[in-house]
């Protein structure tokens, strides 16, 4: 099965959220990734794999498999856990360029920003930094 392009998950997303009427909805279907999103195992919920700047605890790990980055994640808060799982979904199973290149435009899209309290946001910002982060550590690597 060919993988989606973040551009087509991106539309897929924004058009989940265009069926909500108001941001109480949103939230619930942000919870509701969130209950969904599959357990990061223990080993993996290392100090080392913890994202910097999220008011909650929030831990990303990261491999390459094939060429893509393959993305696993848990946090302790419910909403950040909805929050992402969206990146999941969005970044994970992409190739390094394809993640350090795309500007998450479905964030905006979605009215994310401007819903989200600025601990929130900071954590979001944080979290799609460390993704780009590990997508630049495995393509160097790649590289050299």
């Amino acid at each position: 099965m060919m993988s989606q392009s973040i551009k087509q998950i991106e539309a897929d997303i924004v058009d989940e959220f265009s069926m909500f009427e108001d941001w109480t909805d949103k939230y619930q279907y942000i919870i509701d990734l969130g209950k969904e999103l599959a357990p990061l195992a223990d080993q993996y919920k290392t100090d080392e794999n913890k994202v910097r700047g999220c008011q909650s605890q929030v831990w990303l790990y990261a491999e390459i498999r094939n060429d893509k980055v393959i993305f696993e994640a848990d946090s302790d808060a419910i909403i950040v856990k909805g929050l992402v799982s969206l990146l999941l979904r969005v970044l994970s199973n992409q190739t390094p360029q394809d993640i350090m290149d795309t500007q998450l435009g479905f964030i905006n899209d979605i009215g994310m920003k401007e819903h989200l309290s600025p601990t929130r946001s900071n954590g979001l910002v944080a979290m799609i930094k460390q993704m780009k982060y590990y997508a630049l550590a495995f393509k160097t690597k790649a590289d050299a």
